[in-house]
């Protein structure tokens, strides 16, 4: 059962993009939403994603997920929920494949050793950056900068976890030039996304974590969300090995959290009583959501992860060497701007505007390029136990 189409975004009645552009240029039988999404895949932000860090920085091995092959995973959930929903599948495919453009090099030790390093600053945040990139650094189009992409999904992209009361620098400046509504919640479309982000990584870590031995099923086996689906597996195919076993778990998982957000949030839109897209935004809580039950094993599996894996001990090594590299190759630019390609070198009036681009460059880095120049401007980097 679909949602009523009232709750869904419609290009047509789109709040339109910040830039006019030419009408008599040649564009396809395409609507907005779906050039938001174009726009977003062949970006050079996009085609970066591929060599950056999803949980394995720098992974030798090539079945390991990376941000452009999580993205795509996350997406493929996306569109199966928004078609399920009724809602508009290529506004939710857009914001799945946009939510981590942002991402720095290294992951989420990239993240907080430049937010560290850009600390008198303002910082950094994956998610500020994200709305930084689509809106000013990428420059395709000869009349404006940015992707020019419409309102819907910048608002998808400020707030897809929900309402922001404190934004960062970055979302605080887009939101000043656009108008986000950081304070209420986002279309049914952005909190899909968001969703579709969390069930894709729960599930997909877990493989890769199994795959490396950084995770031990026997320990993963605690978890009631993940034994409960073993075991059925294990009814079903009695005679089934350990290898087609656990592609068979990832798989059951992630079809068993879509089935449950689909059948909450029908339960949770019929009891709010909500007629409309902006009662959606205006309806003080998420719509889309899993069950209260789904939702309990779910942060407990999460907490597993996080204990076990994001932050296990083996990582350790490779996530403070990670940390290294962007703090040296802060400290570097930050002492000799002119050390930046001609093209970075900006005249910057104040310090922190300076300081913001030297943010911007090096989270535009893949993990390889920002290895190469800590190897040219610093010294060797020993990134230990690669998988």
């Amino acid at each position: 059962m679909t949602l009523p189409a009232a709750l869904a975004a419609r290009p047509d009645r789109s709040r339109g993009r910040c830039h006019s552009e030419h009408e008599d240029a040649p564009r396809g039988p395409r609507d907005l939403f779906q050039r938001d999404r174009d726009r977003i895949i062949h970006s050079v932000a996009f085609r970066r994603l591929r060599h950056k860090t999803q949980v394995f920085v720098a992974p030798d091995g090539d079945h390991y997920r990376v941000r452009l092959t999580h993205s795509l995973e996350v997406a493929q959930i996306g569109r199966t929920i928004a078609r399920a929903l009724g809602l508009n599948e290529d506004l939710t495919e857009a914001l799945c494949l946009a939510h981590d453009l942002g991402h720095p090099p290294f992951g989420h030790a990239g993240e907080d050793a430049l937010d560290a390093a850009l600390a008198q600053w303002g910082g950094f945040d994956h998610n500020g950056h994200t709305l930084r990139l689509v809106t000013w650094l990428e420059t395709p189009y000869p009349d404006f900068d940015g992707l020019n992409l419409t309102w819907e999904t910048l608002e998808g992209l400020a707030k897809h976890n929900g309402p922001v009361a404190e934004p960062d620098w970055a979302l605080a400046e887009a939101d000043a030039a656009i108008g986000l509504e950081l304070s209420s919640w986002p279309s049914l479309e952005a909190q899909v996304a968001a969703l579709s982000d969390d069930i894709a990584y729960d599930n997909h870590d877990i493989d890769d974590g199994l795959r490396a031995g950084v995770l031990q099923l026997d320990e993963l086996l605690e978890q009631p969300f993940v034994a409960r689906h073993w075991a059925a597996i294990g009814r079903r195919h009695p005679d089934l090995g350990v290898e087609r076993k656990l592609k068979a778990l990832v798989r059951d998982q992630i079809g068993t959290m879509v089935g449950d957000l689909l059948e909450e949030t029908r339960r949770r839109v019929e009891r709010s009583g909500v007629q409309s897209l902006d009662e959606v935004r205006t309806a003080g809580e998420p719509l889309a959501g899993l069950s209260q039950e789904l939702a309990a094993e779910e942060r407990d599996l999460k907490r597993f992860l996080y204990r076990r894996l994001y932050n296990a001990d083996t990582l350790q090594p490779v996530r403070a060497e990670a940390q290294r590299v962007i703090a040296n190759l802060a400290a570097a630019y930050l002492a000799e701007p002119r050390l930046l390609p001609d093209a970075w070198c900006r005249d910057c009036a104040e310090d922190a505007e300076r300081a913001r681009n030297i943010g911007d460059y090096i989270a535009g880095m893949t993990d390889p390029f920002a290895i190469k120049r800590h190897q040219e401007l610093v010294g060797p980097v020993e990134l230990p136990n690669k998988f």
